[in-house]
Order: structure tokens, then C-alpha cells, then sequence
């Protein structure tokens, strides 16, 4: 019973004077109360059944009023002598209400809000992914001018940039806010400014801890911040790896971390009506190959040595398999061409292609050299238990561009400047809580890097 106050802090306890000691003995939490029945809990605590029945409704009685799901007037007259005693609810919206009250950040691109369903939204978490390059800071970036924008494309609140690895990139930003159509064209009191910037460092996991513990929940409500950003989350989890990290006792209090780290951000999120996007880093994956793809012979190796014989029985069963079973049409696969799926589908080498960004598909032993797509495999870093704590997961895939393409990259060679697609980059959003996502065998839609932001390609 000793988090019935953290439960219900306005529950007046006064009136269980005489059933508390005996349920904190027995180790009788709210959770029990709420749960079990009030038999079990009588003999579990030696109380009489009726005080421990009424109890029990009590709690569910201002539980409910607390959270706003019926009318707790009713409920508590009978048990409190005030029936008139409103308890604050933290259940402040209802369902038509949060949609109604509907507000996101655009990325000034109609084809990438068209993709995100209207933009970054506030109250949830968004995380951004993708290898070295793939273009997530730049990404960042760019939310964090339009956050500044007066609606309908931002919030017209400033921002926080918390960065784990380098510091806030001012002359990119500087170089965006002057090279961009839309946010060069404004009046100087109309354009975002970078001291609405709000940069914060985390070097390691202790100061990012008590930094998100802290300062953060004073500097959102002070300054009204619109979104918050982490770049990149799961800098400082890598950097504490040891040699003793990969234990049992090491991997359940790192899921604990990570849990904490989600319902801090989550709270954040609801309670000052923010955005918040993270970028997270990618680990190799390999995909194990086909069962029906023959061994590889090692280089060098020679081929094994047979008698006579049996190379002569073994020439006359190839004859005669070849005389009595005809060679299949063109239009048939053989057995090695075709591509089965070698992964049962509640394994997680199956389920991780809904979550991870990155769909291995089924194996094939002639696969395309154009198509790298299945062969570069990813996997965002910190696993499952990070998954379960985001409201949305974007992936951006970059591809070594094996064509000719129209000019996008500016690429500096010497003296002279190269105008040539060297990456092809997709944006894919791989779940998402305000909308569809994308197709799981589908790479996304594709968009550039260029000295105003990034911006989708119009596919022609």
C-alpha cells in the first residue's frame, strides 16, 4: 500500500487507518487491490472481508473519477462524507478532442508531408534512422526552423536540440535559412532565428539521465518548446558497452533504461504538447542464405577426385535422367530459381521486416547487381524494447546510384564542381500511429540532400 498515494495522492487514507498497517505487512499493493479479490486479500491480511470489499471500491470508485471515464460523484458519495469534492483529472481530452486539436510541424515539402500525413506531429515520438550519410541530421535540421513557423507550416515555438555526439551545426542552418525559396522570402520578424534554438549536450549516459530528468521538464514549460530533438539517441548506450554489458543482469537493466528513457519522452510529449524526434543508428544485418542454394567451393580447392567407375555409372544416370524427364520450359523456374521463404512467421528474423525499415525478402541465388537494397540489411540500434517506446519509425536508405540520374548532389572535385547523383536516398515510414505506412517490400519515396534542406523527388 505504499504507492497508494502516488496512485490516488488525493485518496483519503484517513478512513483505512486501521486496514493500512496490516496491508503494507503483507505486502498488499494498489495493483492487488485492483486485481484480486477481496477474499484472497481478507485471508492474506487477516481483515475482515466486508472493510476489505469496501476499500477495494473505493480505490476503483476515485480511480475512475481520477481518470475521468465516468461520473466519480456518484461513485464517492457513498464512501466520502464531502460528495461534493472534484479530484483534478489528469484525462483532460477526449477522443474527438485530440483529434480536433490537431497540430505538426511541416518539413516545407509537400511530397514529404504528403508521406508523414500532414507533418511531425506534437504529443508523440518520431524517430528518424538510417546508416552514416543517409541524411538524418540534416532532416533534424530542417524541423527545426519550420517548428518556428507560423502556422500552418510550424508551431511559432522554439525548439531544443540535444545532441550525444557534436555540437549544434550553425552554418548548416545558417545556410538553409538563406538558400531556402520559402524561408529566405520572409520579413526578418516573420524568419526562424537560431536563438530560438535551444543546444544542449549529453557526452554521457549520467548527464543525459539527469539533464532529461531535471532540466528539461523546466526549460519545455518555461519557453513553451515545440519540439525537441535527440541526435542521436543511442550514442551514449554504445559508448557504455563493456565487456560485461552482454550478461543477463547487463541486458535486463539496459531494457530498464531503455523503458524509463520512453516514459520520460512520452511524458513530455502529452504533458507540454510537443513534438519529439530522435535519430537513432543502424547496425549490419545478415540475412542467412537460401537452404536450396548450393555450397560455394572454397577458392582454391579442387573439385573431388571419383573412381572410374562410379564416373562411369554416374554419366549413365545423366543419360538416362536426361532421356526419360525432358529439360522444363523457359517459363518454369527450376528448383534453384525459385525463392521461398525461409523464415517461420513468428520468428523474429520474419517479424523484424515490419519494424526495422530494412525487408530481406525472400532469398534468391541469382540476385540483381542493380538491386542493393535487400543486400545492404539493417537494423536500428538498441532493439526490440526501443521499438515498443516510439509512436513512429522513418527510415532513410541510401543506395550507391548504379544509373544515370538528373543532377541533385553538387559534389567538389578540385577547382570544378560535379554535378552527379553519386547516393540515391529513399524515405520510408516504417510504422506509424496517425496513418498508413509504407509497404514493406516498397523502398519509400525518394528525396535529396541540397543547400536549402531536403526535399522529395517527384517520381516522373
Amino acid at each position: 500500500m505504499t504507492d497508494l498515494l502516488h496512485t490516488l495522492p488525493n485518496f483519503p487514507t484517513k478512513l483505512y487507518t486501521h486496514l493500512i498497517p496490516s496491508l503494507e505487512k503483507n505486502l498488499i499493493t494498489t495493483s492487488d487491490l485492483l486485481t484480486l479479490e477481496p477474499l484472497e486479500i481478507a485471508r492474506r491480511a487477516q481483515l475482515p472481508l466486508l472493510d476489505v470489499r469496501r476499500l477495494t471500491r473505493h480505490v476503483l470508485a476515485s480511480l475512475q473519477s481520477q481518470l475521468g471515464v465516468v461520473n466519480g460523484s456518484e461513485l464517492l458519495r457513498e464512501y466520502e462524507d464531502q460528495p461534493n469534492t472534484r479530484h483534478p483529472s489528469p484525462l483532460r481530452q477526449n477522443g474527438p478532442a485530440i483529434t480536433n486539436k490537431w497540430s505538426a510541424t511541416s518539413t516545407l515539402d509537400p511530397i514529404l508531408d504528403a508521406a508523414f500525413h500532414g507533418g511531425i506531429p506534437t504529443g508523440f515520438i518520431t524517430e528518424v534512422i538510417g546508416e552514416s550519410g543517409a541524411g538524418k541530421t540534416q532532416f533534424l535540421l530542417s524541423l527545426l526552423l519550420t517548428t518556428q513557423l507560423s502556422a500552418p507550416y510550424g508551431l511559432s515555438r522554439p525548439t531544443v536540440y540535444i545532441s550525444t555526439e557534436h555540437p549544434l551545426p550553425t552554418p548548416r542552418l545558417t545556410q538553409i535559412l538563406h538558400t531556402h525559396p520559402y524561408l529566405s522570402s520572409l520579413q526578418p520578424q516573420q524568419k526562424p532565428s537560431l536563438s530560438r534554438i535551444f543546444s544542449i549536450q549529453t557526452p554521457d549516459l549520467e548527464s543525459q539521465d539527469h539533464i532529461l530528468t531535471y532540466q528539461i521538464p523546466v526549460l519545455l514549460a518555461r519557453h513553451n518548446i515545440g519540439l525537441m530533438v535527440i541526435d542521436s539517441v543511442a550514442a551514449n548506450y554504445r559508448a557504455e558497452k563493456n565487456s560485461t554489458s552482454a550478461s543477463g543482469a547487463a541486458l535486463g537493466l539496459r531494457s530498464a533504461q531503455l523503458m524509463r528513457l520512453g516514459q520520460q519522452l512520452r511524458h513530455l510529449a502529452r504533458e507540454h504538447d510537443c513534438a519529439i524526434v530522435v535519430s537513432n543508428q543502424v547496425a549490419d544485418r545478415f540475412a542467412p542464405a537460401s537452404p536450396l542454394q548450393p555450397q560455394a567451393r572454397q577458392i582454391g580447392s579442387s573439385p573431388p577426385q571419383s573412381s572410374p567407375s562410379s564416373r562411369g555409372s554416374s554419366q549413365g544416370m545423366q543419360s538416362l535422367n536426361a532421356a526419360i524427364m525432358p529439360a522444363p520450359p523457359p517459363s518454369v523456374p527450376t528448383l534453384h530459381e525459385q525463392r521461398p521463404s525461409i523464415y517461420p512467421p513468428l520468428t523474429l528474423d520474419h517479424q523484424q521486416n515490419f519494424f526495422t525499415g530494412w525487408s530481406s525478402g525472400p532469398p534468391s541465388t541469382q540476385p540483381d547487381p542493380s538491386h542493393t537494397h535487400n543486400a545492404n540489411l539493417k537494423t536500428p540500434a538498441l532493439g526490440l524494447v526501443w521499438t515498443n517506446q516510439l509512436s513512429c519509425r522513418i527510415a532513410l536508405i541510401k543506395e550507391r546510384n548504379m544509373g544515370n540520374s538528373r543532377g541533385g548532389e553538387t559534389v567538389a572535385e578540385g577547382t570544378r564542381e560535379l554535378r552527379a547523383r553519386l547516393w540515391r536516398r529513399y524515405m520510408k515510414v516504417v510504422f506509424c500511429s496517425w496513418g498508413p505506412c509504407t509497404r514493406v517490400d516498397d523502398k519509400g519515396l525518394e528525396f535529396e540532400i541540397w543547400s536549402g534542406g531536403v526535399r522529395g523527388i517527384k517520381m516522373e
